[in-house]
């Protein structure tokens, strides 16, 4: 029986190095070299899905190239926001695990709802999978289907569901072991009014939970649903949780104007208690928006920070869903926070421009830079190829430990990328090198493309800026 790399021996326990008691250790940490990477097969159809190794050491001769693909073995996964089985919360001090190790990829299947554990080890660019749970065990266990993001929490392996098993909500939360991977169940005790789901994260020190929401299986497998959607019926609340006690403990309302209320990113020191979130679009305008998030005298409270408007295009040069409007909507659809929680990207996969902000005070964000890349009207060359326009736009955004260099992907969703990019999302991976001045300038040497999948969220050796939560002050 595998003992998935814990020792036998007690007395020879030894802390994983890619564990850091605080987010500034993290940063002084050395830089990855590999980056893991999902690749969607473009219709779910003709192949399976797959599991990429790019080289991102920039002294190595490969850098910039694919190293590795590992197909996985079922047709119609639609892999989507995988993590690591493990990470730096397993030194919080009231849920000690410090012999566990990031070494398995745990990377669920939103369509299929099945989970694959994928081994980076011994050669962290020959992949292996080790288990595959399968989705009745999900289904009989938590009752939960459409697994959607993983975070390695203290305690186990927590993982958010977009609902039940017949395509319905309510959506939620449930916890693989640290050891074996199995399924425990539903982390709900008492979810409250608590109905959509999507993203989750917390605060540790706290003992907080939050939660967003996006939709229902049933409003979201077939592409953007218009009527849903001019009806305000996706998501657009916030929900607090007691993360102890796992009961529902506020909901907040952004206003169904706001309409996707997706990626949430905290801040990383363990004595702050805010945090960022994106809204994909806005009826009113089509705009898009980041919302703070903060503890305040003992309640939590929320403010609109960012605006990010439409741009104005020729309805011609639109995909039909857009004809009508006469322009391009941002659709916000990732942000990330950087370890200092002083640098906020965010990905506007509409407009193809990823912005970055100063949020030394998180209430008075400073726009300090605007990248461009491929765009649903733009089409953005990159550096390496000037005279090649692309399309899709910069969707998952991930950071460095340092904070120096990010990284992008442009394929959101299969059915929602063929209604904004009707033409085909031709996919591709970039980095960006990011100054201390607010800078960002594309590396010319970073352009990764396959024709054989759309490439989605990214992982990097030894954790990123998403992977990983602190429960010490830097």
């Amino acid at each position: 029986m595998a003992n998935f790399g814990l020792s036998t021996n007690p007395l020879r326990w030894t802390v994983d190095p890619t564990f850091y008691p605080t987010a500034r250790l993290a940063m002084e940490a050395p830089a990855e070299r590999y980056a893991y990477v999902a690749g969607l097969a473009p219709d779910q159809k003709s192949r399976s899905d797959a599991l990429y190794v790019v080289d991102v050491d920039p002294s190595s001769p490969k850098y910039g190239q694919i190293l590795s693909r590992t197909d996985l073995p079922d047709i119609g996964d639609e892999l989507h926001h995988f993590g690591w089985n493990a990470c730096s919360a397993t030194l919080c001090p009231y849920a000690p695990h410090p012999h566990v190790e990031r070494r398995y990829l745990i990377v669920p299947g939103i369509r299929s709802s099945r989970i694959h554990v994928v081994d980076t080890k011994p050669d962290p660019t020959k992949l292996q999978i080790v288990k595959t749970i399968e989705p009745e065990e999900l289904f009989k266990r938590a009752g939960y289907s459409r697994p959607h993001t993983v975070h390695c929490g203290p305690d186990g392996i927590y993982l958010s569901a977009l609902g039940a098993p017949d395509g319905a909500g309510p959506g939620g939360i449930f916890i693989l072991d640290h050891y074996d991977f199995n399924v425990l169940g539903r982390w709900e005790v008492d979810r409250g009014p608590q109905e959509l789901a999507y993203d989750f994260s917390w605060h540790l020190g706290q003992d907080v939970l939050v939660s967003s929401e996006w939709g229902t299986p049933r409003m979201i497998e077939g592409g953007l649903q218009p009527e849903t959607l001019l009806g305000a019926k996706y998501g657009h609340q916030l929900h607090f949780w007691d993360l102890r006690k796992r009961k529902h403990a506020k909901a907040v309302d952004l206003g169904s104007e706001h309409q996707m209320v997706l990626e949430l990113r905290p801040s990383h020191d363990p004595t702050k208690t805010f945090g960022f979130v994106g809204v994909v679009v806005s009826l009113k305008d089509l705009s898009a928006s980041i919302w703070l998030w903060r503890e305040r005298s003992g309640d939590w409270e929320i403010k609109k920070v960012i605006e990010i408007p439409a741009q104005p295009a020729d309805a011609a040069s639109l995909p039909p869903l857009l004809q009508g409007f006469g322009a391009v909507p941002p659709l916000v659809t990732d942000l990330n926070l950087s370890l200092d929680d002083r640098w906020l990207y965010v990905s506007c996969w509409g407009t193809g421009e990823l912005h970055r902000y100063d949020v030394s005070t998180p209430d008075q964000p400073k726009l300090t830079e605007v990248l461009s890349i491929g765009g649903i009207v733009k089409r953005t060359p990159h550096p390496q190829r000037p005279a090649e326009p692309l399309n899709g736009g910069p969707q998952m955004v991930e950071v460095s430990r340092d904070g120096k260099r990010v990284y992008l992907t442009n394929s959101l969703y299969q059915s929602w990328d063929e209604q904004f990019y009707p033409d085909g999302v031709r996919t591709w991976m970039v980095k960006a090198d990011a100054g201390a001045d607010g800078s960002l300038r594309f590396d010319p040497r970073f352009l990764v493309k396959t024709e054989n999948h759309r490439l989605h969220q990214v992982r990097l050796e030894g954790g990123d800026t998403s992977s990983d939560s602190f429960c010490f002050p830097s």
